[in-house]
């Protein structure tokens, strides 16, 4: 066990302090053996970290754009410095292969870090409009919940924009997979941020986040994580009146058109939901066919999945690691469960252990057919490395059958015809549509509709979740004379 992966500390007002919750074992989900441990924060301890904060929010805010571009800049580096120890820490807490925690977890990352670092130095934080002088400021103290799946990803998408705006800081990180927060706060630290600008408190969400989202002096609360626990984030916040920006579950579709490339198209979005063990909020876990095509997308889709490696994450080849939890792999299984029980053709897949793996949470890459569109499996999200497939007859109809779940997160179309694609997209209700497998985009805005949640991270809208805006009326010339 490596030295990095066991805290007694916290983080609070530029120091390791005393934490004064219980001890907790994080676990390696793809051995099942402890790979850390760490000390949780009490309620009393948010309280104080949230005090730090308030203490150095003036201050902070007060600092030039540039002045906060050359610390997230050092920060940048400092995570690059550490980006072995990250990506073994990843793997370790997560069991994310490593070539997957080397590419999105980290690489994402440091991208999303780079590009707020240079955004904040020409982010117009006043514009003249006519006789008003409208200021963007910090909005103040953020409250930055962040959960297991993504957890250095998401950390960095919440903090930096957070800081780069003159707000600061109290994160709690998922008690699952804290231990990449942890060497995030070590780089942090090293580069000389003020006291107070960014505090950590792992712990409990029932305590610590229930702090964070009811303190007076919180004015923002950022959280990811399930719909169901993000309803009690905003309705804890309301009482005073905070910010409350929330990215949620999902349940996205990618709709093949008739002029599509069908293996092209089936291949890529099994590869997608594959990707981290099934747990990424975006990941396209509805594929939608029409009719004529369903055999061959049938075929496609067993052969694709088939030819996911799924095992030790710790070797370069493997392309799927274990689901995070023991708890997780139950609610995974459970859900296929049921849909046979219910009548669903299992394509390929199943709740067996993949072949040769005796020990750790894993999930056999699953497809499914033959369900209702209102079946549970179809509506719900299962946050696991499975897909379901429906058949279409009609445009109208795959559109439907899209937008036909509470959730509007991310989505896909594939056609020949890109003008159509982004024709069928723009009828999406969905924050995010990728038309033939588009790359991802480190400052488009990213966030979701309806139980997908609200708020926007990434670029300027991610920028600007973190500011407050005050117009200033200034005099005219005709007003003096």
């Amino acid at each position: 066990m490596r030295s990095e992966w066991v805290r007694d500390r916290i983080y609070i007002d530029g120091e390791w302090a005393s934490a004064h919750g219980a001890e907790r074992q994080v676990e390696d989900p793809a051995t099942e053996s402890t790979a850390g441990r760490f000390r949780q924060a009490s309620a009393e301890d948010a309280a104080t970290a949230i005090e730090a904060a308030s203490r150095a929010a003036e201050a902070w805010a007060a600092t030039t754009p540039q002045q906060r571009s050359a610390l997230l800049t050092a920060l940048h580096t400092a995570l690059v410095e550490r980006s072995d120890l990250l990506v073994e820490t990843l793997v370790a807490e997560l069991g994310t292969p490593v070539s997957l925690a080397r590419s999105s977890h980290l690489g994402q990352a440091l991208e999303v870090l780079h590009s707020y670092a240079e955004m904040v130095k020409s982010y117009p934080f006043v514009e003249n409009l006519r006789n008003s002088r409208v200021v963007s400021e910090s909005a103040g103290v953020v409250g930055a919940i962040t959960p297991w799946n993504y957890p250095l990803y998401q950390l960095v998408a919440k903090v930096v924009p957070a800081l780069a705006a003159g707000c600061t800081v109290v994160a709690k990180p998922a008690d699952l997979t804290p231990l990449s927060a942890f060497v995030f706060t070590d780089a942090l630290h090293s580069v000389g941020f003020p006291p107070g600008v960014f505090n950590l408190v792992p712990g409990p969400g029932a305590e610590v986040g229930e702090v964070l989202s009811t303190h007076p002096d919180v004015s923002v609360i950022s959280f990811t994580g399930s719909t169901e626990v993000g309803k009690r984030v905003g309705a804890s916040a309301a009482a005073s009146i905070k910010r409350v920006c929330l990215e949620l579950g999902g349940k996205s579709a990618s709709i093949v058109l008739h002029d599509a490339n069908i293996a092209e198209a089936v291949t890529a979005t099994v590869e997608n939901v594959m990707v981290n063990s099934g747990q990424t909020c975006t990941a396209w876990t509805r594929l939608l066919v029409p009719r004529e095509e369903l055999d061959s997308a049938l075929r496609v889709a067993q052969s694709a999945a088939l030819a996911v490696t799924v095992g030790d994450p710790k070797d370069e080849n493997t392309d799927m690691g274990p689901v995070a939890s023991a708890t997780q792999r139950e609610s995974v299984l459970g859900y296929i469960r049921d849909a046979v029980a219910d009548g669903a053709t299992l394509v390929t897949g199943g709740v067996e252990r993949p072949d040769g793996l005796t020990v750790g949470h894993f999930v056999r890459p699953t497809i499914l057919t033959g369900m209702a569109p209102t079946a549970r499996i179809v509506q719900e999200e299962v946050f696991g490395p499975v897909l379901v497939i429906l058949p279409y007859d009609n445009e109208d109809e795959a559109i439907a059958l899209a937008n036909g779940t509470p959730y509007g997160l991310a989505g896909a179309v594939w056609g020949a015809d890109t003008e159509h694609a982004f024709a069928v997209a723009n009828r999406l209700r969905t924050g995010r549509v990728d038309i033939n497998g588009a790359p991802w985009n480190a400052i488009a805005p990213f966030g979701g509709y309806g139980l997908s949640g609200n708020g926007r991270e990434l670029g300027r809208w991610g920028l600007e979740e973190f500011l407050e805006t005050k117009s200033i009326q200034m005099p005219t010339a005709e007003h003096n004379s």
